[in-house]
């Protein structure tokens, strides 16, 4: 619209005919949210006029009046129109048509305006005309107005949602960020309220159920910024929370710390004093002039000294919150616990207290409270792309409580587990971390909390340990790099070794090993005559002491008493040996099969022999030819026997199943070490010089082991 038709308009909106005012509304919305025109609408008495429609019209021209205004407080002006006498009119007539208006275009209006002054700040401005502090008269007027509001986040119409969700953040962010610094960690909401009352409030109404489930709806994208925004601002929430210092001067706090006491059903003579349990008459333990108490009344819950309150001082309120809220949701299985473990020494004791205020400061790392601003609330207003929602978005932030208490449960049962004792807090505690840190980071944007619940309950201590394990060597090797791989090679030389002593002593025990029958046969004939007739079906092998011959015989059955040494008539001298085939590394069967009928007679372990001392000195040119054959039994025993030979002749293993030996081996040698190795350790760099070989330059032989 040209700026010269605004005269024009203005009679229209002044009009006594309704059509006419509802035309020229409708054409001004869509105008005003350009600067020059606004401000020839301003300077022409516009807003007196606008706020006369908004006052006293309906139906949609009031609907395109609000939006007329919000477009224009948008561009940042008609701020003025809230600076006069009767502005306090305006703003209740606004809260009045958010309260009982049940028309989406008027409330997205009415919805957008509240939004602007809220979050409108200024730096002259008369007390109480912006921000949340100027809805207050209107909130007194209309009490159930958060009540309503939260209940507009259910409204089909994902703008309104957006708009509802936006006036929220606003209170929120204006409430915690308006703090009184004279009445220490208190801030004044809209509501004359202190933040952490006015907080709780609004999650009583129900406020992150309705966020949490647009968090996690397909309708995302309609409502992301409003989300990410209250997102950041639950962070900053959380943050604030832990920055306040338990104080037992505060009811709230008193109430808390009694709370907790009561629901450990401690008998009469753990209660103060004379079992007096009145509230506002607890003091903290400790103090001199406190009432004398049972010596392990807070030990007993988990508290390392009588003087419970300044244990929290590393989480703060934060920490008593989680605390409180797992005692009062799970009490029976609280005292169940606290029952059970009074019957084991303290030092094998799960200190219940310690490990709640553990895991909370777990989840305060993993979400990254700790970084986040009230000043990163206003920057983020950009385009979300649709594939980068399921990182941005983290609805499991608004399962707080639930998340706590599913890692609270995890600790106790991988303390018990474990067998752990006081010492052993700590790495159970990193344990917890993992645990938390793979479930929570891998679960979708559409994962409900009941199935993070069953996942942490599905990882049992063997799971985590390896995990953990993986994550140290990933860490230690992105770390220490070149040292950690030297340190790799000398664990798989290490575990050569061991599995070829492994090997060679499954020679040493010996063996039965079958033996092809003639394939001219009598039918007729029974076993035992075909076994006289016909040779022997049965070989039996065995490696000498001193592991230089290999001594073997046929017989005609397998008897269940092991051949003695002297009983082998023949034997092969390994020094004599050229070479060891075999098929056993092109088989694919399970090791560990004994079915003879898959295996008997089709693994063959073929010895070959220099044919004369002269050969053998020829080494690889030299003439040789097949001295013993063996068909194993097992494929367990195929793979023992020949890389056995192989190792016994300074050859590596080729099979399967020992190759898999190995790695486990040498797998195990690093768990072991890294297990050793203090946590700080693992993500630090290697420290200077590390790694490196000392000189001896200037060292003689003067000198001794102190043994």
């Amino acid at each position: 619209m040209d700026q010269a038709e605004i005269p024009s308009l203005l009679s229209r909106l002044a009009s006594d005919e309704d059509a006419s005012r509802k035309m020229a509304a409708f054409k001004l919305q869509s105008s005003i949210n350009d600067p020059s025109f606004a401000d020839v609408f301003i300077s022409s008495g516009g807003l007196v006029i606008l706020r006369r429609l908004i006052m006293n019209s309906g139906g949609n021209t009031l609907a395109y009046s609000l939006q007329s205004l919000s477009r224009l407080l948008e561009v940042d002006m008609g701020w003025e129109i809230f600076d006069s006498p009767t502005s306090g009119d305006l703003v209740d007539r606004v809260v009045e048509l958010v309260v009982s208006n049940p028309l989406v275009n008027i409330l997205r209006g009415a919805m957008s305006i509240l939004v602007a002054l809220v979050g409108h700040s200024p730096p002259e401005s008369t007390p109480g005309t912006f921000g949340s502090r100027a809805l207050r008269p209107a909130i007194a007027v209309y009490p159930q107005f958060f009540e309503l509001v939260i209940q507009k986040l259910q409204s089909a119409d994902h703008a309104l949602c957006a708009t509802t969700l936006s006036l929220i953040n606003a209170l929120i962010r204006d409430a915690i960020s308006n703090e009184d610094t004279s009445r220490g960690n208190t801030t004044s909401s809209g509501t004359g309220e202190e933040w952490p009352k006015f907080i709780k409030r609004l999650q009583d109404l129900g406020l992150i159920k309705s966020v949490y489930t647009h968090m996690q709806s397909a309708a995302l994208q309609d409502l992301a910024h409003p989300l990410l925004e209250f997102q950041c601002l639950t962070k900053v929430l959380v943050k604030k929370w832990r920055h306040v210092k338990v104080d037992l001067e505060r009811p709230e706090h008193r109430r808390a710390l009694k709370s907790i006491h009561l629901s450990s059903a401690p008998s009469k003579d753990n209660l103060n004093g004379n079992g007096d349990t009145k509230v506002e008459e607890v003091q903290e333990m400790g103090k001199k002039g406190s009432r004398k108490h049972h010596p392990e009344k807070w030990r007993r819950l988990g508290f390392e000294t009588e003087s419970p309150a300044s244990e929290f001082h590393s989480i703060g309120f934060l920490g008593m919150m989680d605390l409180t809220d797992y005692v009062k949701k799970n009490e029976d299985d609280f005292q169940k616990l606290l029952l059970e473990q009074s019957t084991r020494p303290l030092y094998e004791r799960c200190p219940v207290a310690r490990a709640s205020m553990a895991v909370t400061l777990i989840l305060y790392d993993h979400f990254g409270c700790g970084n986040s601003d009230i000043e990163d609330t206003r920057s983020l207003f950009q385009i979300i792309d649709s594939k980068q929602q399921d990182k941005m978005f983290h609805p499991l932030l608004l399962q707080w409580s639930r998340l706590h208490t599913a890692g609270l449960q995890a600790f106790f049962r991988l303390w018990k587990n474990t067998g752990a004792e006081q010492h052993d807090f700590d790495k159970v505690m990193e344990l917890v971390r993992i645990l938390i840190e793979r479930v929570v980071s891998q679960a979708s944007r559409h994962k409900d909390i009941i199935e993070i619940e069953e996942e942490f309950l599905e990882y049992d201590l063997a799971r985590l340990r390896e995990l953990q394990t993986n994550l140290l060597s990933a860490s230690f090797e992105d770390r220490w790099g070149e040292l950690f791989s030297t340190v790799r090679q000398g664990l798989k030389q290490e575990a050569l070794t061991f599995v070829k002593e492994q090997r060679v002593r499954c020679l040493l025990q010996g063996s039965w090993f079958s033996k092809p029958a003639p394939r001219k046969e009598s039918r007729g004939e029974d076993l035992q005559t075909r076994r006289a007739t016909h040779g022997t079906l049965w070989r039996y092998a065995k490696l000498s002491h001193n592991r230089r011959y290999l001594h073997w015989a046929d017989f005609g059955l397998r008897t269940g008493q092991e051949p003695a040494l002297e009983a082998l008539t023949e034997k092969v001298d390994l020094r004599m040996v050229s070479s060891v085939m075999s098929n056993v590394s092109e088989r694919k069967g399970d090791a560990s099969s004994t079915d003879l009928s898959t295996s008997k007679h089709s693994t063959k372990i073929t010895i070959y022999g220099f044919v004369t001392p002269e050969e053998a000195r020829k080494g690889a040119e030299g003439k040789e030819e097949p001295v013993l054959t063996l068909y194993p039994l097992s494929d367990s025993s195929a793979s023992e026997w020949l890389d056995g030979l192989l190792m016994l002749l300074e050859q590596a293993p080729i099979t399967a199943e020992t190759n898999k030996l190995l790695e486990l081996v040498a797998d195990y040698g690093v768990k072991i070490r890294l297990l050793k190795v203090p946590l700080e350790a693992t993500y630090t760099d290697p420290p200077a010089g590390a790694g490196m070989v000392p000189s001896r330059d200037g060292l003689d032989d003067d000198y001794y082991y102190n043994i």
